[in-house]
């Protein structure tokens, strides 16, 4: 079978998940052009935010006259669109001289609530694409009243390489020691419940962006840590005795890519209990579950007393998220077969 040859546009800083998503294409065998759409927007701070805030209206028509200027004379089998937010329904049109099918991946809740305007070139576009794969089962229905073609539902996934377990040199491990750590960005809901832990007695450590706008920042700040990209992000995970997984409320999770990255790298999972954690891992098996301050304290107190149930439960997890085949390469070469059904099956 020839290759796929696919215009995928997405973020290509190195250490995000859309490049690793863009390169898991590439490992099961398409051809790739990668375009950062959003290459041609100001990186200020100022600009981010009336991005955001005027949900890319008016960068959509940069990001539209960028695209099309490096597209132009070329055929492509597929434009596969990973996120999208900045992507306007007249580009998805337009590129259709230049590719075969138009599908989006986004693992953000764009018919949610929680980043008001943000997404407001996104629902415009919804009616234009082929296809779009969703993390969570309520913007199937959303999606479809806004126009979707073609809804399918999917789990997030890790990385097979960027998220590979390290050998680690003593330097590494002395920077990135932690008994208990979370990564993640701050939340209203995150602060509290961080700092009952912290109160409870937990040697826990946050790495992340946005804590200072913690109303606990004075209580959580002497336990903060800048946020870990690329290798440092695996060294920081796999040299940590328990990671924390919360999921975000205002973006209606029920697992994140945390929940499969953490034990892919081989630590002990403790997150939040959740319908789709409980379905991913056997509890107290594969990973460990709370659903609350204090009972996520009593365990990880439980946890740091008892290395060797520690590192059983762990590998446990490692084995299971494997077995799950929830890979970038496993989830989106499923998302091709949908639309290339003579896909090999490999």
């Amino acid at each position: 079978m020839a290759k796929i040859k696919i215009l995928f546009l997405g973020d290509a800083k190195a250490h995000s998940n859309a490049h690793h998503r863009c390169q898991a294409l590439r490992r099961i065998g398409c051809e790739v052009v990668q375009i950062d759409p959003e290459a041609s927007l100001g990186l200020g701070r100022l600009t981010r935010a009336l991005n955001y805030r005027t949900g890319y209206f008016f960068a959509a028509m940069r990001v539209r006259a960028h695209v099309l200027k490096l597209v132009s004379g070329q055929k492509y089998d597929l434009a596969w669109v990973d996120c999208g937010q900045s992507i306007s329904g007249r580009l998805i049109e337009d590129l259709r001289r230049n590719c075969r099918y138009i599908i989006n991946y986004n693992t953000d809740d764009p018919t949610g609530t929680r980043d008001g305007l943000r997404w407001g070139s996104f629902r415009r576009a919804i009616p234009h694409y082929d296809l779009l794969a969703v993390v969570r089962d309520k913007n199937i229905a959303e999606f479809r009243r806004r126009g979707a073609r073609k809804v399918i539902r999917v789990y997030m996934s890790y990385d097979p390489v960027a998220h590979a377990p390290l050998t680690m040199f003593p330097a590494e491990l002395a920077k990135w020691s932690t008994d208990v750590a979370f990564i993640g960005t701050w939340m209203p809901e995150r602060g509290p419940f961080l700092k009952e832990v912290l109160d409870r007695g937990i040697p826990l450590t946050i790495f992340g962006d946005g804590w200072h706008k913690s109303k606990k920042w004075g209580r959580t700040k002497p336990n903060f840590r800048p946020p870990p990209y690329g290798r440092d992000y695996v060294a920081a995970v796999q040299s940590a005795k328990i990671c924390l997984g919360l999921v975000s409320k205002g973006n209606r999770d029920l697992h994140t890519t945390r929940s499969l990255e953490i034990p892919f790298i081989g630590t002990l999972l403790c997150a939040e209990r959740t319908s789709e954690h409980l379905g991913l891992y056997a509890e107290d098996t594969e990973a460990v579950f709370w659903s609350g301050a204090e009972e996520c304290a009593l365990k990880c107190a439980d946890l740091l007393q008892h290395p060797a149930k520690r590192v059983k439960i762990a590998a446990a997890g490692r084995a299971k998220v494997q077995q799950l085949r929830l890979s970038n390469d496993a989830v989106l070469e499923a998302i091709l077969a949908i639309v290339f059904p003579a896909l090999p099956n490999r």
